[in-house]
């Protein structure tokens, strides 16, 4: 993306970015706002441009130029329990269905479901392990038992054609192409479809189930820092805002307003004679 970001900017300038001035880098990101790149593009950009100044061309002036914008803070879009029983009823095969409740029952990213192998799974403690997900990261979820049925379920039926001389532990659950995993565009474009199939026209896509996953523990009464173990988050900021879409616990509080009705209510009680 660095690379990319530079380029962009020397094609813009028509020349060397050595020569750029202090009025050549406030023009660029005038530009940038002009032509309508999104506030998480532009950003994006300027930080492989200010890596350029920096470090590159040790051009500190330049660097002083650059500013970020704040992007505006969106509410995550969350389904609900009965939304999820409809797009898993109307999988189209078993294996969609394994792939989709692997991302809604343990929160998973959609590289994380199309790269599993069979060494992944651990049915003695009831685990998952995420290898060198987002991050370059491991981390642990749980191997609820309605998953792991599906999982040898899924066995029995998944195609061996690309397993010969892979160790059992290697062995991709879902194979695509060419011995390798299907990809996360695959599978989006597969959820995409069911949940179309399943009559949802929210605009979703396969991380509103990771969304979902996280929002529905919360309500569940789930302590916040297990989540965020289980999300495989570094800041607890991060899973805090699922707090904003747990409708069920928004639900639950009880207004002040309550209160003073209830107040209104005893004070005008007719005392008993």
């Amino acid at each position: 993306s660095h690379l990319r970001a530079c380029k962009r900017f020397a094609a813009w300038l028509g020349r060397s970015p050595e020569t750029a001035t202090p009025d050549d880098v406030k023009y660029f990101q005038q530009h940038l706002i002009e032509s309508g790149t999104s506030i998480c593009m532009r950003n994006q950009t300027m930080t492989g441009v200010k890596f350029l100044l920096r470090v590159t061309l040790r051009r500190h002036d330049l660097v002083a130029e650059i500013f970020h914008l704040k992007e505006p803070v969106k509410v995550p879009l969350v389904l609900s329990q009965k939304e999820i029983k409809r797009i898993l009823a109307v999988a189209p095969s078993l294996k969609a269905k394994v792939m989709l409740s692997l991302a809604y029952g343990c929160g998973m990213r959609a590289g994380e479901v199309v790269r599993l192998k069979v060494g992944d799974i651990d049915s003695a403690q009831k685990i998952i392990r995420i290898v060198q997900s987002k991050g370059r990261k491991d981390r642990n979820v749980m191997l609820p038992a309605d998953i792991l049925d599906l999982l040898r379920e899924w066995w029995k039926e998944r195609l061996t054609g690309q397993d010969k001389g892979v160790p059992a532990p290697e062995r991709v659950l879902f194979p695509g192409y060419r011995g390798k995993h299907l990809s996360a565009r695959q599978l989006s474009r597969l959820f995409k479809e069911t949940a179309r199939e399943a009559g949802i026209t929210k605009p979703v896509t396969l991380h509103t189930l990771r969304h979902s996953f996280a929002t529905h523990l919360l309500e569940r009464g789930v302590d916040i820092r297990v989540i965020q173990a289980l999300l495989g988050h570094a800041k607890l900021t991060t899973t805090a805002r699922y707090a904003s879409v747990a409708t069920g616990m928004i639900a639950a509080v009880d207004s002040p307003l309550d209160d003073l009705n209830q107040t209104t209510r005893k004070k005008g009680k007719a005392r008993p004679s």
